[in-house]
C-alpha cells in the first residue's frame, strides 16, 4: 500500500517559475505573409519555450528580467534570432517573420551560440517532433544538484530510473538502471560518440569524473529510441552534449565539501568570442572522498579542454577531455547476516567461508558500513582520455555534411592482496625447499591490467525542405584491448619472473552501422517518423584467461534495426504518439569467456511498443507513456558475480517488461512548485533454469526450473518527487529556491527465481536542498547552496547480489551495497 500511495508523488521535467514578464507575438512567412504553425520560439539563454497555435501565435510567460536571444526555428526555413530586453512586468508584442530556404541563403554575421551543438549530434537525439519517449536535463538542473556526485545520481529522479553507488555516497563506483535494464544496456554518448566500454557495454563514469560541469544538456531516452552509435540501447539513452560556448568571456570557481571528507574543486574559463569567430574553454576538477563504506576512498582527476571555429558555412570543434581515478575497491558488499546484526549468524558465514580472525574481528566490528578488503593498497587505479572533432559544413539551402573523429585511449589496473594462493594458480611450479618438503601456495599481490584503444569517425548527410528532413547517417569504430595480469610481490617467489604475466589475452572489435532517417510533417499536425539502421559487429578475444583457461571467440554479427513513429499534435497543447522499434545486440566480453561454450551464447533480439500522450500549457505538465518490451534470447543476470564484481548473465529464450509511465507538473502558486513521475511495470521470464552446484560428495551440478518469475533487479514501481519553494525578491528575481526531492524503488528480486527471502527492500529516500544566488553584483555571480541528503536519516540498501550451492544442504550468501545514512553538503559557485 505504500507504494501504491507513493505512486502520486511524482519527479519530472521542470516547471518554469512563475515571472510576470512575458513576450508573445505571430510567427508568419515573410513572403506570403502565411501563418507558421508549430514553430519553435524560445529564449536561448532559459531554454524557456513554445511551439506557435493554430494562428502562429505564441507567448513565452514566467520571464525574470534581462537580456535574451529571441529564437524562432521551423524546418525548411532560416533560423530567427533577435536580442530582447525584459523588464519586470513588461509584457512585449513581437512579431517574427520566417524566410524560406526556397530563397538564396545568406549565412548571419554573427555566430549562434548554439550552432555547433544542434548538427553535430542530429543524427542522434530526439526532438520535439519525435515520437519516442524523452527528458531532457538541462544546464541548469545539473548545476543545482551537482555537488560531486557521479552522472547516475544527478540524474536519479528521473522516470524509470535507478542509481546505485559502491561506496554508498555517490562517488567513485556507480551505475544506474533504466526500465530495470543494466548498466550494459544503456546506450551513452557524448556529442555523439559512444562512451560505452566495447567490451563490457558499460559506462565507467569514475573514469570520466565531473563531466556533468562540462554538460549543456542530457537528453534520457527510454527504451530502443532513435538510432545510435555504439551498443544497442535495450533499456535507454543518455546523449551528452557539452556545454555550449559562450560569446562573452567568464571564468568560473566551484567548490562543495560534504560529509565523509568529501570536497570538490573546479575551475573554467571561457575566451569569449575572438575575431569573431573563434572560442576557447576549459575546466580542471578534482573530487576526493572517503566514501560511506569503511575505507572507499576516491581521489578524482578530470579536466575538458574545448576549441570552436563558426564560420558563415562551417562550424568546428574540438574537445579533449579525461580523467585519472584511484578508488579503494569496495565491490564486495555487505554479507547480510551482518546488517541484520546476528553475531551466531556472522560467525556462521565466517566459518563456512573460512575466513581469518584478523577477517572474522573486521566482519564483526564493522556494521554496516563493512568492507571485506583491508590491504592498503586494495585500489583501482586507472586513466582514460578522449578526443574528439567535429565538422559541421552546410552545403547549399538544402544540405548539410557533418562528421567527427576521435579517439580514445584508457590504461589501468586494479591490485589486490591474496592469502594462501596455490602455486598452480598462476601456472608456477611447488617450492621446494629439499627432495622431501615443498611448498605449494603463498601469500602474493597481484595487477590486472586493462589498455585499450578505441578509434572511430561518425557521420551524417542532412538533406531538410520545409516539413520534410531525411539523414544518412553511419559509423565505424575499432577497438583494441590487452588484458593481462602481474604478480608485484609474493611471499615465495619461486620460479615466478619479473613483469612476467601470469595471464594475457587481446581483444579486437569492430562496429560499423548505417542508417536512414526520415521525418516528414503533414497538415502541421500529423509527425511521420521512419527510421532503420544497418548494424554490423565483428568480435575476436583470444588468451588466457585470469583463471587460466584458454579462449578463442571469433563471431561475426549483423542487425537489422528499423524503427517506424507517429505523433498528433491535437493542438499546441496536447499530443498523441506510438512508435515500433526492433534492434539486436551483441552479449558483452564476459558473457563469452566465462561460458562453458562461447558458440552457445547467442545475440538478443528486442522489440519495442510505445505510446503515449502529453499535455502541457506552461503551468500544467501531464504525460503518459505505455510501452512493451519483447525480448528473444535476453541475456539477463543470474545473481551470481565473477571473481571482479561483473555480473553472470545466460541466454532466456522469451521475456518481456511492459509498463506505464507517469508525469505531472504544476505551479501550484506563485511561489510554490511541484513535479513528479512514477512508472508500474511487469518484468517476466517465461522459464528459467537456475543453476546450482554440489560440492556434498562430488562436484555436480543441478538445474532448477522456475516459471513466470520476475527478471532480477526490476522493481515494480519506481517514483520521484520535486516540491520547491521560489522566493521572488523586488526586482522580480528569484535568489531563493527551497526544495524537497524524494525517490521510492519498489522491492527488486537479486535473483531470477523471484524466492522472497531474496530480495533487495523497498526504499523512500528524501533530499532537502537550500540554494541563494547573489545577483546584484555586477561583476560577479555568486551561488551558495546546502543539501541534506537522506534527510530522515534512511537505512537502505540499493543493490546486492547472491549465489547458492549445496553442501549437504544448501546453502545462499546474500549481499548488499548499503547507502548512506543523513549526510551534508555545502557549494559554493563564483562566476566572473
Amino acid at each position: 500500500m505504500r507504494s501504491i500511495a507513493f505512486c502520486c508523488l511524482l519527479f519530472s521535467a521542470n516547471i518554469i517559475f512563475s515571472q510576470q514578464a512575458a513576450i508573445s507575438g505571430k510567427v508568419t512567412e515573410s513572403k506570403t505573409g502565411e501563418s507558421i504553425v508549430y514553430a519553435k520560439v524560445f529564449l536561448a539563454e532559459s531554454g524557456n519555450g513554445t511551439l506557435t497555435d493554430e494562428t502562429g501565435r505564441f507567448e513565452i510567460k514566467n520571464i525574470a528580467p534581462g537580456e535574451y536571444h529571441l529564437v524562432c526555428e521551423y524546418v525548411g526555413y532560416e533560423r530567427f534570432e533577435e536580442i530582447v530586453f525584459m523588464k519586470t512586468d513588461e509584457r512585449i508584442e513581437h512579431n517574427i517573420q520566417l524566410k524560406s530556404l526556397d530563397n538564396i541563403w545568406e549565412p548571419p554575421q554573427a555566430p549562434h551560440d548554439n550552432l555547433q551543438n544542434e548538427v553535430i549530434i542530429e543524427g542522434t537525439r530526439a526532438s520535439a517532433k519525435t515520437p519516442m519517449t524523452y527528458n531532457e536535463i538541462t544546464s541548469k538542473d545539473i548545476e543545482a544538484l551537482n555537488t560531486g556526485q557521479d552522472v547516475p545520481y544527478l540524474l536519479r529522479f528521473t522516470p524509470s530510473l535507478v542509481a546505485t553507488s559502491d561506496a554508498g555516497n555517490g562517488v567513485g563506483y556507480t551505475g544506474l538502471w533504466i526500465r530495470g535494464s543494466d548498466p550494459s544496456r544503456v546506450n551513452v554518448t557524448i556529442n555523439g560518440i559512444p562512451l560505452n566500454d566495447p567490451e563490457s557495454q558499460q559506462v565507467f563514469w569514475v573514469n570520466t569524473p565531473d563531466l556533468a560541469s562540462s554538460s549543456n544538456n542530457i537528453q534520457i531516452q527510454r527504451g530502443i529510441g532513435t538510432s545510435a552509435n555504439g551498443g544497442a540501447s535495450f533499456g535507454g539513452s543518455i546523449k551528452i552534449d557539452t556545454r555550449d560556448f559562450s560569446t562573452k568571456p567568464y571564468a568560473t570557481i566551484a567548490n562543495s565539501i560534504g560529509s565523509f571528507n568529501t570536497i570538490k574543486n573546479n575551475v573554467s574559463f571561457g575566451t569569449g568570442l575572438l575575431n569573431n569567430h573563434f572560442v576557447i574553454e576549459g575546466r580542471l576538477s578534482r573530487i576526493g572522498s572517503d566514501g560511506y563504506i569503511d575505507r572507499a576512498k576516491s581521489d578524482l582527476k578530470s579536466f575538458y579542454l574545448e576549441g570552436n571555429y563558426i564560420g558563415k558555412n562551417t562550424s568546428i570543434k574540438v574537445n579533449a577531455f579525461g580523467g585519472r581515478e584511484k578508488t579503494y575497491q569496495s565491490w564486495y558488499g555487505t554479507p547480510v547476516s551482518v546488517l541484520q546484526g546476528n553475531r551466531d549468524s556472522i560467525q556462521a558465514y565466517a566459518n563456512r567461508n573460512y575466513l581469518t580472525a584478523t577477517q572474522i574481528e573486521n566482519l564483526l566490528n564493522s556494521g554496516r558500513t563493512y568492507n571485506f578488503y583491508d590491504y592498503a593498497n586494495q585500489v583501482d587505479h586507472y586513466g582514460q582520455d578522449h578526443y574528439q572533432a567535429h565538422l559541421s559544413q552546410r552545403i547549399n539551402h538544402f544540405f548539410r555534411l557533418n562528421l567527427s573523429t576521435h579517439f580514445t585511449h584508457g590504461e589501468g589496473y586494479f591490485e589486490e592482496f591474496k592469502e594462501d594462493q596455490s602455486f598452480s594458480r598462476y601456472g608456477l611450479n611447488d617450492f621446494y625447499i629439499n627432495a622431501d618438503s615443498s611448498i605449494t601456495s603463498t601469500d602474493l599481490i597481484r595487477r590486472r591490467w586493462l589498455k585499450n584503444d578505441f578509434i572511430g569517425m561518425v557521420g551524417s548527410f542532412v538533406y531538410q525542405i520545409r516539413n520534410f528532413e531525411s539523414v544518412i547517417g553511419g559509423a565505424f569504430n575499432e577497438y583494441k584491448g590487452k588484458h593481462y595480469g602481474e604478480l608485484i610481490w609474493m611471499q615465495y617467489a619461486n620460479t615466478a619472473s619479473i613483469n612476467e604475466p601470469y595471464y594475457s589475452g587481446q581483444s579486437v572489435k569492430h562496429d560499423g552501422n548505417a542508417y536512414w532517417r526520415n521525418s516528414y510533417t503533414y497538415n502541421n499536425k500529423l509527425d511521420v517518423y521512419a527510421d532503420v539502421q544497418l548494424r554490423s559487429v565483428i568480435y575476436n578475444t583470444s588468451g588466457t584467461d585470469n583463471d587460466l583457461r584458454t579462449y578463442n571467440v571469433q563471431d561475426k554479427l549483423l542487425f537489422f534495426n528499423p524503427k517506424f513513429g507517429l505523433k498528433y499534435r491535437s493542438s499546441n497543447l496536447q499530443s498523441v504518439y506510438a512508435s515500433i522499434a526492433k534492434s539486436g545486440k551483441e552479449p558483452n566480453r564476459n558473457d563469452y569467456v566465462d561460458a562453458t561454450d562461447a558458440k552457445l551464447v547467442k545475440p538478443e533480439e528486442m522489440v519495442d511498443l510505445e505510446a503515449g500522450y502529453q499535455f502541457n500549457n506552461q503551468t500544467l505538465l501531464l504525460s503518459a507513456n505505455i510501452y512493451y518490451m519483447n525480448y528473444k534470447n535476453q541475456l539477463v543476470l543470474t545473481g551470481e558475480l565473477n571473481d571482479v564484481g561483473a555480473p553472470l548473465r545466460t541466454n532466456v529464450d522469451y521475456s518481456f517488461r511492459r509498463g506505464i509511465e507517469l508525469q505531472a507538473g504544476y505551479n501550484l502558486t506563485e511561489y510554490f512548485i511541484f513535479s513528479a513521475n512514477a512508472t508500474f511495470s511487469q518484468n517476466k521470464i517465461k522459464e528459467f533454469n537456475e543453476v546450482l552446484y554440489d560440492y556434498t560428495t562430488d562436484y555436480d551440478v543441478l538445474k532448477l526450473k522456475h516459471s513466470n518469475t520476475d527478471i532480477a533487479f526490476s522493481p515494480a514501481v519506481t517514483g520521484a518527487s520535486r516540491l520547491a519553494y521560489v522566493m521572488k525578491n523586488s526586482k522580480g528575481q528569484n535568489p531563493l529556491h527551497v526544495e524537497w526531492l524524494t525517490k521510492y524503488v519498489g522491492k527488486q528480486y537479486l535473483d531470477n527465481s523471484q524466492n522472497e527471502q531474496l530480495t533487495i527492500a523497498e526504499y523512500l529516500v528524501n533530499d532537502v536542498r537550500l540554494s541563494y544566488d547573489i545577483t546584484s553584483w555586477k561583476t560577479m555571480k555568486v551561488v551558495a547552496s546546502f543539501m541534506v541528503n537522506n534527510v530522515l536519516n534512511k537505512e537502505y540498501a540499493s543493490n546486492g547480489y547472491t549465489y547458492s550451492y549445496i553442501y549437504g544442504q544448501r546453502i545462499t550468501e546474500v549481499f548488499y551495497y548499503p547507502q548512506a545514512t543523513r549526510n551534508y553538503s555545502f557549494s559554493l559557485n563564483l562566476k566572473f
